[in-house]
């Protein structure tokens, strides 16, 4: 596998796990398994039938349970702990059979990928929930999947092009992640005045007092 290939692997499966841990494993083992790819020694484990029936019984819970607002949300919050050292642990095994240090430092940028990628997934699908409506939720599940599966396809094959377009996801995801992130900051506080019962300051109704009306006379 030549080193473009092997680097457009290793940032790939690390950014595709942030998004969708159960379908990068699927896909990868699927396509080893099937021989239309070689993985490297430390990923032909993805090819093991146990493992593909796992991963394919995991995602098919995540296609629905990711279409349901605030069932997403609360699976995105499990899965942090999930699918970031996951995809940490697939980028240190897609660079092959290398020196430690390699394995380690391309563990290092894959958890860094794979934070960026789940917390924009996370985030965005958290503001997406505030809509009355569930079509755009639809509409972002059913694109992450075909994100995911499409971003690995190109890694394979087009380790350049994928290289590129990851280039400028990262710098999308500079700019919009901050503005995901305030955005949430001002969902929680809303909500948060809305339990305390917040939600406006109460207008202070004078009335007449003891001495107040006509003088009277002495």
């Amino acid at each position: 596998m030549e080193i473009a290939q092997t680097i457009a692997l290793t940032m790939g499966v690390a950014w595709a796990s942030g998004i969708n841990l159960y379908a990068a494993i699927f896909m990868l083992g699927a396509l080893g398994a099937t021989g239309h790819t070689t993985l490297p020694a430390d990923l032909q484990v993805l090819s093991d039938p146990l493992v593909l029936m796992a991963a394919g019984f995991m995602y098919c819970v995540e296609f629905f349970a990711d279409k349901i607002p605030g069932v997403d949300t609360a699976w995105d919050g499990i899965h942090t702990f999930i699918r970031i050292p996951a995809g940490a642990m697939l980028a240190a095994g897609a660079v092959g059979d290398v020196s430690l240090a390699t394995e380690i430092a391309a563990g290092l940028v894959g958890g860094g990928l794979a934070t960026g990628s789940h917390l924009t997934k996370a985030g965005g699908r958290a503001l997406i929930n505030t809509s009355p409506e569930p079509f755009s939720n639809w509409t972002a599940s059913i694109s992450e999947d075909v994100a995911v599966f499409g971003g690995l396809w190109a890694a394979l094959n087009y380790p350049w092009v994928f290289l590129g377009l990851l280039a400028a996801f990262i710098l999308l995801v500079a700019w919009l992640l901050p503005k995901i992130l305030r955005g949430i900051g001002h969902v929680i506080r809303a909500i948060g005045r809305f339990f305390s019962g917040q939600r406006g300051a109460p207008v202070p109704v004078s009335g007449p007092t003891e001495s107040s009306g006509p003088p009277q006379e002495s």
